[in-house]
């Protein structure tokens, strides 16, 4: 058997396909985005050529800023699409498409009204308001949907994100064209009942989910060793090593440890009462250890005596005392 190459590059696991499927989605989104863009500019100076020419300059000038604007977004979206689902990813791109196409439209449709130029305005940030928020819904609605899926909220779900569609179309077709459509009463009935229905299935998913998805099951509380007691120290040798022990609870005076019941879990009614339940087993405190007795520390036999040292200098002989004086 032969050891493996750790100079060898790493085998490709499943997640490259997903990857690769991701990339050319996102790919094929940013063709589409370049496609829209150019398409719109096409339009914009076609209409610059065969329509009116009437405040042309300033046209020209809200087209370009819708242009870079939805430029400067594409991008944005490209480099946020690695963390979000491929769906997402391509829902806002898509988004931002039909924004741009409304908008350039809605520059150069002539204006039936002099007086309502600034409400066109109002109008498209109201439109990107309305895409936004769809797209806001069905993050957060498909997100409940996974948690429990059967056929019921599948079939809720599909009908709910139909719903939420036509009802953005229906608001956003006035916004746009509004000045040039009579609208009968009945439009806004219409409107009125796709938004109770939306709104009805939107919230039979979370409670479908309340009632019948599965509870998140949380990790038991797990002490550490007993301190400081003898005895079975009540560990949870099984618990992976990432989940991290609580300390021993102890009595009110924080140094004797609580009885430990039969399941390993600490007798809080000892710490109540003042007496261990039936069953629980009692930790007895560590008596401190008797200091050991001081080792005799073996003498070394005394040095013989050294003779004094004669008088004098060092062992040298005095010197000779003075003569007499007369």
């Amino acid at each position: 058997m032969t050891a493996p190459d750790p100079y060898a590059p790493p085998a490709p696991t499943h997640a490259a396909p997903a990857d690769g499927s991701r990339s050319s989605l996102l790919r094929a989104a940013i063709w589409v985005a370049i496609g829209a863009l150019i398409a719109a500019a096409v339009v914009c100076v076609l209409w610059v050529l065969l329509g009116s020419q009437s405040d042309i300059i300033g046209r020209a000038f809200l087209t370009i800023l819708l242009l870079a604007a939805f430029a400067g977004v594409a991008i944005l979206d490209a480099h946020l699409a690695p963390t979000r689902p491929a769906w997402f990813a391509l829902a806002s791109m898509a988004s931002w498409i039909v924004a741009l196409l409304l908008g350039a439209v809605m520059i150069w449709m002539p204006e039936r009204f002099p007086w309502l130029g600034f409400s066109r305005f109002i109008q498209f940030l109201l439109i990107v308001l309305i895409l936004q928020l769809v797209l806001l819904h069905l993050r957060f609605y498909l997100k409940a949907f996974q948690r429990h899926d059967t056929p019921f909220t599948r079939t809720v779900a599909i009908i709910t994100i139909a719903l939420v569609v036509a009802l953005a179309a229906l608001l956003i077709i006035p916004l746009a064209f509004g000045e040039w459509l009579y609208l009968a009463d009945i439009y806004w009935r219409i409107v009125v009942a796709v938004a109770i229905l939306a709104a009805l299935g939107t919230a039979l998913v979370p409670l479908v989910n309340v009632l019948f998805a599965p509870k998140k099951q949380r990790a038991p509380l797990t002490y550490g060793p007993v301190a400081p007691a003898a005895g079975p120290a009540p560990t949870a040798s099984s618990t992976p090593a990432a989940q991290e022990l609580l300390p021993w609870p102890t009595y009110v005076d924080a140094v004797t440890p609580l009885p430990m019941l039969p399941d390993g879990s600490p007798d809080w009614n000892a710490y109540y009462t003042g007496y261990p339940s039936p069953g629980a087993h009692v930790f007895t405190a560590v008596e401190p250890a008797a200091p050991a007795a001081p080792q005799a520390v073996p003498t070394q036999p005394a040095a013989p005596a050294q003779p004094a040292p004669a008088p004098g200098y060092e062992g040298y002989p005095p010197p000779p005392p003075l003569p007499p004086r007369s």
